[in-house]
């Protein structure tokens, strides 16, 4: 009978210690700080295949594929919001990033979009295509340009630099992104947006014609 008990008692420990162990680890995993998102890319980009983003295996172009380019990480930070994507920029013409905004509405992530009204309307421009998928857009109406160039994912982090959403931009310019999830850089664009959000709310410009 003691050597049954002993046994036993042996077993019980021997799986209290597994569990003590798992535990541990668990604990050590939740308590480790996780690791602030902080990136930079600079433009122009290499020349590569972006399809395999959206459809992989699908793509049969000459450019080179599964290749990881500024642009590609650009889109990707891009189509990681969940939630919400908020974009203050000067001039919107690139196709593929409107690509990527129109597959995050298609998912219901809530988008807005605030632009330059000079800039709104230029040949090439996708805000009108953005409109038309039903999609927020606000162009400020200031006297002066509206050159801001950020978007905010789900409030989380923030991708702000020299970069126009444009082709040019992308593939010939000297540009460059910072995208960071640091909170004492990530508010004060919060706040701008919001800002500029409110004031350039069409019913306020129509209620002042009245």
């Amino acid at each position: 009978m003691s050597v049954t008990w002993t046994m036993k008692a042996v077993g019980l420990s021997v799986v209290t210690l597994s569990l003590s162990v798992e535990l541990l680890f668990w604990l050590c995993r939740r308590l480790r700080p996780r690791r602030i998102l902080n990136e930079v890319l600079f433009f122009p980009s290499d020349l590569a295949c972006v399809e395999h983003i959206y459809n992989p295996n699908t793509c049969f172009c000459p450019l080179p594929h599964g290749v990881e380019t500024s642009f590609s990480r650009l889109l990707s930070h891009i189509l990681s919001a969940s939630s919400s994507l908020d974009v203050c920029v000067f001039a919107f013409s690139n196709m593929d990033l409107s690509r990527a905004v129109l597959a995050l509405h298609s998912k219901g992530v809530i988008i807005r979009v605030l632009t330059d009204k000079d800039y709104a309307a230029i040949t090439g421009s996708q805000i009108g295509v953005l409109r038309k998928a039903g999609i927020c857009v606000r162009c400020d109406t200031g006297s002066v340009y509206m050159h801001h160039k950020f978007a905010v994912v789900d409030n989380r982090f923030l991708i702000t630099g020299s970069l126009n959403w444009t082709l040019t931009a992308v593939q010939c310019n000297q540009e460059n992104i910072i995208i960071t999830e640091e909170p004492h850089l990530l508010q004060p664009f919060i706040e701008e947006f919001h800002k500029l959000w409110v004031k350039n709310d069409p019913a306020k410009y129509y209620h002042s014609i009245d």
